[in-house]
């Protein structure tokens, strides 16, 4: 029977470990994406129209091409029971409303053509803050309708806010 031996030397060791999983979390944190989607990232620019309609056709969304409402709008210093119940939402989908807090961002609303089974108007809202989406939703105006995440619904996170 052949028995080898080898001499691990712990210090080392670590020291290779802790480099393979900076190596894996820096990889993870680039190609990281809101709501784990793998279409447009938060370091994606934001330029234009055309940039935020293909933000939105990168969830599978048909919006109508030019926004049906567009303004300046400022995230609270001081968050309500409902800025809260919203900024959960967008946590979902791996944004924070917080880290904006006091400052004025712009809201740009799309009508969405392809909602499943829709018996009254959705809208797309899209946060954009220096070329940058920082939060937003999905929004079914009927009776029974919900705010969700800008995932289609049936494709998992697609929850209410």
């Amino acid at each position: 029977m052949l028995f080898m031996t080898a001499k691990l030397n712990t210090k080392k060791l670590l020291i290779i470990l802790l480099a393979v999983a900076g190596i894996i979390l820096a990889a993870c944190l680039l190609f990281r994406s809101p709501g784990g989607q793998s279409v447009q990232t938060a370091s994606n620019s934001i330029t234009n129209n055309d940039d935020r309609v293909a933000f939105l056709k990168g969830y599978g969304w048909d919006v109508t091409a030019s926004p049906t409402e567009s303004g300046q709008v400022r995230i609270p210093d001081t968050p309500s029971d409902v800025y809260s119940r919203y900024n959960a939402l967008q946590k979902k989908m791996g944004y924070d409303l917080t880290d904006y807090a006091g400052k004025t961002v712009m809201r740009y609303v799309y009508k969405v053509n392809n909602y499943p089974d829709a018996s009254a108007p959705v809208y797309a809202t899209l946060l954009i803050y220096k070329n940058q989406v920082i939060g937003g939703d999905i929004t079914d105006t009927s009776a029974k309708g919900r705010i969700q995440t800008f995932e289609m619904p049936g494709n998992g996170s697609g929850a209410n806010g």
